[in-house]
């Protein structure tokens, strides 16, 4: 099992310590290019991919763990998309 697999295994078992580096990763995997929001953004970060729709977050801090809402969405997205 490649390390890509392992970690959409990971994410879609919806664990409480998934990064942020970990979604990224993901998301990357998927096509999705992060773009920067401008200086009023604040921590919010969008991913577009040309041929799905754009997701918005929050980035997470002081630590890089995704909040359990984050996660929920993002898999209900992907697997909308049938890229799960």
């Amino acid at each position: 099992m490649s390390k890509n697999t392992k970690l959409i295994n990971k994410l879609l078992s919806k664990p409480k310590d998934f990064t942020w580096a970990e979604l990224v990763k993901v998301l990357k995997q998927f096509g999705y290019v992060q773009v920067d929001t401008g200086k009023t953004g604040g921590s919010r970060v969008r991913f577009v991919n040309p041929a799905y729709p754009p997701i918005t977050l929050h980035k997470p801090h002081p630590h890089p763990i995704l909040k359990r809402y984050q996660i929920n969405d993002i898999v209900n997205l992907l697997k909308n998309e049938r890229l799960l």
